[in-house]
C-alpha cells in the first residue's frame, strides 16, 4: 500500500511544480507562497478542528488515525522546526523555479533521494550496498552532464545564483525529508498531525516575511492573481498526504519512498517540452534517463 501511495504523490508532485511554474510567470514570490502556505492550511483546518473539537466530521480510521493523540507543546515545536526547514526549501525552490527551465529544475530534483541516502546514511546507520553506491555515482555523472546541457541556455551551474537556490532548497528538501522521518517513527507524532500544522506554522511565518520583505517593495516586485495559484495548495496538500501515509504504513523505506517521489520528474519534463516549449530536450533527455536508472539502482539496493 505504501508504494501505491508514493506513486500518486510522485504524479501530484509533477503537477505541482507545473503549477508553481505557471503561477510564477511574471510575478513576484514571496505573496505566491504566502497564498500557497494559506490555502494548503485552510484545506487541512478541518482536521485539526475536529481532532481538537471532536465535531465527528471525519470517521474514517484511515483519515483520523494519522493525527495521533496526546500532542503538547513539545510536539509542537517540533513540527514548528519542520515548518521552518520546509518553508526555507520552498522559498530557494520558488526562486529557482521561476528563473529555471522546468526540464532543468525537475531533474536536479529527482537527485534528492541521494541526499536521503547519505542522510540516512549518516544518521540512521543505513548502510550504502553496490547497488546504492552505483546509483550515487551514477547521479553525480548525470548532474555534470545537465550541466553542460545547461550552458547551451547559458546557464552556468557554477555563477547562476538560482542553480545555487536549486540546491539549496534540494539539501534542505532532504534533510525535510529525513526530519519527516525522524517525527513520525522516533517521535510517534501522526503524520496527518505534522501535515496540519506545519502549513499553519508556514503561514505565520510567511505572514512576517512578506510584511518585512515583499511589501517594502512590491512597487517593483508586483503580485497579480492566477488561478494556478490554489491549484499549488491543492497538488502539494494531496501529495504530502500521501506521502506521510506512505511513510506511516509497517515496512516502508524512506529512501524507496523517496526515489518513487521524484519520478514525478517525468511529469515536470513532459510538461516543460509540451506546455512552455523548452529547449535542448533531447540532451536533457538523456540525463533524465540516467537519473532515473540512478533512482532504480537505490530503489533495488534499498529494497
Amino acid at each position: 500500500m505504501w508504494v501505491g501511495a508514493a506513486f500518486i504523490s510522485a504524479l501530484l508532485l509533477g503537477l505541482y511544480d507545473v503549477a508553481k511554474k505557471r503561477s510564477l510567470a511574471g510575478n513576484a514570490v514571496i505573496p505566491v507562497l504566502l497564498l500557497n502556505t494559506l490555502f494548503s492550511s485552510l484545506l487541512l483546518l478541518p482536521y485539526i478542528l475536529d481532532a481538537n473539537l471532536g465535531f465527528g466530521w471525519f470517521s474514517s480510521e484511515f483519515l483520523m488515525t494519522g493525527y495521533g493523540s496526546d500532542n503538547g507543546l513539545s510536539e509542537h515545536l517540533l513540527v514548528a522546526l519542520k515548518a521552518s526547514i520546509t518553508l526555507s526549501s520552498w522559498l530557494c525552490g520558488y526562486y529557482a523555479i521561476k528563473h529555471l527551465p522546468l526540464t532543468i529544475v525537475g531533474p536536479v530534483n529527482a537527485t534528492r533521494p541521494v541526499m536521503v541516502l547519505i542522510g540516512a546514511f549518516v544518521l540512521f546507520g543505513e548502510r550504502l550496498n553496490l547497488l546504492q553506491w552505483g546509483g550515487v555515482l551514477l547521479t553525480i555523472v548525470s548532474l555534470w552532464l545537465l550541466s553542460r546541457a545547461g550552458r547551451k541556455e547559458s546557464i552556468d551551474f557554477r555563477s547562476n545564483r538560482y542553480v545555487w537556490a536549486l540546491f539549496a532548497a534540494m539539501i534542505l528538501g532532504a534533510v525535510s525529508g529525513l526530519y519527516d522521518k525522524f517525527l513520525i517513527a522516533n517521535c510517534g507524532i501522526g503524520p496527518l498531525f505534522v501535515q496540519s500544522w506545519f502549513g499553519i506554522y508556514q503561514f505565520a511565518m510567511m505572514c512576517i516575511i512578506c510584511a518585512v520583505i515583499w511589501l517594502p517593495r512590491r512597487a517593483s516586485e508586483p503580485f497579480h492573481w492566477s488561478w494556478a495559484i490554489p491549484l499549488i495548495s491543492i497538488f502539494v496538500t494531496l501529495a504530502d498526504f500521501c506521502y506521510y501515509h506512505a511513510l506511516d504504513s509497517e515496512g516502508a523505506m524512506i529512501a524507496v519512498v523517496a526515489m518513487i517521489r521524484r519520478s514525478s520528474v517525468i511529469v515536470t519534463f513532459l510538461c516543460g517540452a509540451l506546455l512552455f516549449g523548452e529547449r535542448n530536450l533531447r540532451a536533457k533527455a538523456v540525463d533524465l534517463v540516467l537519473i532515473l536508472v540512478g533512482m532504480v539502482l537505490l530503489a533495488l539496493g534499498s529494497c
